[in-house]
């Protein structure tokens, strides 16, 4: 294994390390919610520095990688997905801390009701999983799961447009308090972000086994 093979693999390894911490903190600020624990809330935003120095790290191996090797074709192709990649898993990281502050500004338990008739708990799973699934992707270089993560993105961004719908009717129907809806909502937008950002990264994925450009083509053929 050379230099640049043995750097590289190590900077894959703290990936996918950062990838699954980014994830139990999803899991956490679910669990929070689920069982209206504000102490796992509050461990969850401590935990969010440990996030960003991570991220800090990640960014300082590409850079030390670049200056050194200077690599080309695939290998840079790997440092410049990786450089998002980390965005986009601090960003996921940041998501997670926002369900957690809603968990601790919540001023009773969630009702189960409304999680379900808002779609958030399928929401919820759905976001896991496809954080879990990119993951694998990065770690198998399979661009057949990733491209799967697209069509999952559309569910959620689907559930995400009911849900003011949902909350509004149940407003009029005097189904809930103001503030536990409106905290649900916010939630539920928050879901929808880790949607965007796992399609990110299946993006990113693509982009560097493939060497396929995806990102904004949805955008620019509306």
């Amino acid at each position: 294994m050379t230099a640049l093979e043995h750097a590289l693999k190590e900077l894959k390894d703290d990936v996918i390390l950062m990838w699954i911490m980014v994830e139990a903190q999803l899991e956490a600020a679910h669990k929070a919610m689920l069982e209206y624990d504000q102490d796992l809330a509050r461990e969850v935003m401590q935990k969010e520095k440990r996030i960003n120095a991570y991220e800090l790290k990640i960014d300082e191996q590409c850079e030390d990688i670049l200056a050194r090797y200077q690599p080309v074709a695939v290998d840079l192709r790997f440092l410049l997905a990786v450089l998002k990649i980390n965005a986009n898993l601090e960003r996921t990281a940041d998501i997670a801390d926002g369900i957690a502050r809603y968990v601790i500004d919540a001023p009773t338990p969630f009702e189960p009701a409304l999680l379900q008739s808002t779609h958030l708990l399928d929401m919820y799973t759905q976001s896991l999983t496809m954080l879990s699934d990119t993951r694998i992707a990065f770690q198998r270089e399979d661009t057949a799961l990733a491209r799967s993560i697209f069509q999952r993105d559309e569910i959620i961004d689907a559930y995400n447009l009911q849900a003011l719908d949902i909350v509004c009717a149940h407003l009029q129907e005097g189904k809930a308090s103001i503030r536990q809806e409106l905290l649900v909502l916010s939630i539920i937008r928050k879901l929808e972000r880790v949607g965007d950002q796992a399609k990110n990264l299946a993006e990113e994925i693509i982009f560097y086994v493939e060497a396929k450009v995806l990102k904004h083509h949805s955008k620019q053929e509306g």
